[in-house]
């Protein structure tokens, strides 16, 4: 699904990711490890080119992204991301949380399609062979269907009575639930989180990585930063441990956790099992 070829990433002097090469397979769960400052986090912006690599290529269904003249905004609907800081809108409602994204993509094709439709029926005036116009949906369908899955969703994680209430009002691990469905909404075909439960309380965390872990186990292909060991021992597929912007070692989580064959990675979890 993701192939990663030599990426490198520089901030001026400073080289984070220093040529990462690997493959993320459609329905694994990779999870990362690795010290503060190792490029973890870098890595997982560069995926999806929140953060524009400096070289190298991230090959997404067979398209480098990482390519400038590519469109990236239409690739990146097809990953979700879910931050540190849950990064919701507190101007808006949970509900208009969720939709925002949907609503916008969907009335982004609702005029795409309308201007096809004109030009259709304008080649119509001059062509015996009459094209069939674009079916297309109305504007209040649209945002009735975004609404109607946004509701589905906070029904799958309990919290439906907090569909009209502002982020502000809630806890930091319902912020985290709902920012994951809010990229859910858009039905991405790659999960990206970024130390989701690090900005929790610890009585919160549990929440948020029971969701995770209910979509790893509907198969959602993920890629995860995480402190957390116990987690990434449960959910990982593989195992990748980053230190000094490289991949140190990868294997699955049996392996890294109880024989680790490179030195930095037994002297890291050492330190933290």
């Amino acid at each position: 699904m993701i192939d990663v070829i030599d990426l490198k990433k520089s901030f001026g002097e400073l080289e984070v990711l220093k040529g990462i090469t690997t493959t993320i397979k459609k329905g694994e769960k990779v999870v990362i490890i690795g010290p503060s400052g190792s490029g973890k986090s870098t890595f997982l912006r560069c995926l999806n080119c929140m953060e524009d690599p400096t070289s190298g290529e991230v090959i997404f269904e067979g398209v480098n992204i990482a390519d400038m003249s590519v469109n990236i905004n239409i690739h990146r609907r097809h990953m979700g991301m879910v931050f540190q800081q849950f990064n919701l809108f507190n101007n808006k409602t949970v509900l208009g949380n969720i939709m925002l994204s949907p609503v916008h993509i969907g009335l982004q094709g609702l005029r795409r399609k309308r201007r096809r439709n004109l030009l259709i029926r304008f080649g119509n005036l001059f062509c015996k062979n009459k094209k069939d116009l674009l079916e297309i949906d109305t504007a209040a369908k649209i945002k009735e269907d975004a609404r109607q899955n946004a509701m589905r969703l906070l029904k799958r994680i309990g919290l439906e009575d907090k569909a009209n209430a502002y982020p502000s009002t809630l806890s930091g691990g319902q912020k985290q639930r709902i920012a994951i469905i809010r990229a859910l909404a858009m039905n991405p075909k790659v999960m990206l989180f970024d130390e989701p439960t690090s900005a929790l309380d610890p009585e919160m965390v549990g929440e948020v990585l029971d969701l995770i872990k209910q979509l790893a186990d509907e198969g959602m292909t993920m890629v995860i930063v995480t402190h957390e060991m116990g987690f990434a021992r449960e959910v990982a597929t593989r195992v990748m441990f980053m230190d000094d912007g490289r991949i140190v070692e990868e294997n699955k989580p049996e392996e890294i956790f109880t024989n680790p064959q490179n030195i930095r990675t037994k002297e890291f979890l050492s330190k933290v099992l």
